[in-house]
């Protein structure tokens, strides 16, 4: 008798609430990863209700929802599951909990080995401000290490902030690049040894490779996890 074929599986990524414009490369877009993806929009998780401090996120009544919508992409088959906020991190461990299988909820869980080969990494968010330490330990970067993750964040009045926090349907991307390029600017300039910066934001990987030509680094982001991905999806 032949073994039964295994039935096709899928990523499930759970999506905020949003209609601003998913670029090729955003997590959002469909073909992001390259293997079967199933979205699932979790209702009123608007950005402006995610990127918010620890303490505000926590008490936002969100959870549950992630929680609950974690666990419907498990029982339709997903192998595997991410998010589409990085502020989400601080919830992994909950998240990891309710689903049996393998749950990436932001690119910042890549800091720990990150920070074992490298004395500082540089991170690119959405909002510096909000970005407290809170996340950075979530993400398992040890207390002693924290001063050495070193966060910049995007204009806070500028095109790709107010697109994305104001959910609009519309964005400038080439300013919406410029912005970005020139923050990892200001980032390399505060920390000119950095040889490695994360990209929190999952709306940011459309311009990594803008940030690679202008500061020759190979930002890392949830795209990095494409490899694994492929195998969970596809045993």
């Amino acid at each position: 008798m032949l073994p039964q074929a295994r039935p096709p599986g899928f990523l499930g990524v759970l999506m905020l609430d949003t209609r601003f414009p998913r670029p090729p490369g955003d997590v959002g877009h469909p073909q992001a990863f390259g293997v079967p993806v199933r979205q699932l929009v979790v209702q009123g998780a608007f950005p402006r209700e995610v990127v918010r401090s620890a303490e505000s996120l926590l008490a936002s009544g969100l959870q549950q929802r992630f929680i609950d919508a974690a666990r419907q992409l498990e029982q339709e088959g997903a192998r595997a599951i991410t998010t589409s906020c990085g502020f989400l991190v601080l919830m992994q461990a909950q998240l990891q909990a309710a689903v049996s299988v393998p749950l990436v909820s932001s690119s910042l869980l890549q800091l720990p080995a990150l920070l074992q080969a490298e004395p500082q990494v540089g991170v690119l968010t959405i909002s510096a401000e909000h970005l407290g330490q809170e996340f950075l330990l979530a993400a398992g970067v040890p207390p002693a290490r924290l001063a050495d993750v070193i966060v910049q964040g995007m204009k806070a009045d500028g095109e790709f902030t107010g697109a994305i926090l104001g959910n609009r349907a519309r964005m400038d991307l080439a300013q919406a690049q410029a912005e970005v390029v020139a923050a990892a600017g200001m980032l390399q300039a505060r920390a000119p040894g950095l040889r490695t910066v994360v990209l929190e934001c999952t709306n940011l990987p459309p311009y990594a490779g803008a940030v690679s030509d202008a500061t020759g680094w190979h930002p890392r982001s949830l795209l990095d996890a494409r490899e694994l991905v492929d195998w969970l999806a596809h045993g």
